[in-house]
């Protein structure tokens, strides 16, 4: 299964109010999400391609040439101090590059939450205070604007028409994105944690096992 960039543009659980992932979502049918900027892309077991398997995916620009996005659940070893200097001493725990996708994976892309109203140096909103930042920015011009980052060596991406091809042949669940998702510590629970937060009949696939054959 091929993802390999168009030109879609440049890239730069169920839970109570303390839920970091945010509260729990009303019951009833879940409707119908399209892919667009901000939204959440979940593997489903019908997809074994290895680089993409039992990932989430933030889809960070959408349109008719085609989806570009990062994936925000598979930390690498290598912090980010060693690769991009200063911005190692701001971005989220685990201070590490994350693995967000194959394609030009010597790029780097950062995902920022923007401070609401500030006027943010650099940024690019993607949906609402969810943006990406250019590393290019100095650093200093960031401090005060930025309240969370998190740096991603490459990206998936996706030609006109395939992500939408993957989908329909069910690949992929199409969930809403929290802007606190793309920041979370507990990277390796997240794919849960989403799905267990979806309305109706969707949130039961939060328990099936690792092997879709035992279910």
């Amino acid at each position: 299964m091929s993802r390999t960039p168009g030109n879609p543009g440049d890239p730069g659980h169920a839970g109570d109010a303390d839920d970091p992932l945010g509260p729990e979502w009303p019951e009833g049918p879940a409707e119908p999400v399209a892919p667009a900027p901000g939204v959440l892309l979940l593997a489903t077991p019908a997809l074994v391609d290895p680089n993409f398997a039992d990932t989430v995916v933030l889809l960070l620009d959408v349109n008719e040439e085609g989806a570009l996005g990062v994936v925000i659940n598979r930390p690498s070893a290598l912090p980010v101090s060693e690769v991009l200097g200063e911005w190692g001493e701001v971005v989220e725990e685990p201070e590490v590059l994350f693995q967000g996708g194959p394609v030009s994976t010597d790029g780097a892309i950062a995902v920022a939450l923007a401070t609401h109203g500030a006027d943010s140096a650099g940024f690019r909103p993607v949906d609402h205070d969810l943006g990406v930042l250019d590393l290019d920015t100095p650093r200093e011009l960031v401090n005060g604007s930025v309240e969370r980052l998190r740096i991603f060596a490459g990206y998936a991406g996706w030609d006109g028409g395939q992500l939408e091809s993957e989908i329909a042949e069910g690949s992929w669940y199409v969930v809403p994105g929290h802007p606190e998702d793309a920041f979370v510590l507990d990277t390796a629970g997240l794919w849960r944690a989403v799905m267990r937060r979806q309305p109706g009949g969707l949130a039961l696939h939060a328990t099936r096992p690792a092997d879709p054959d035992l279910n």
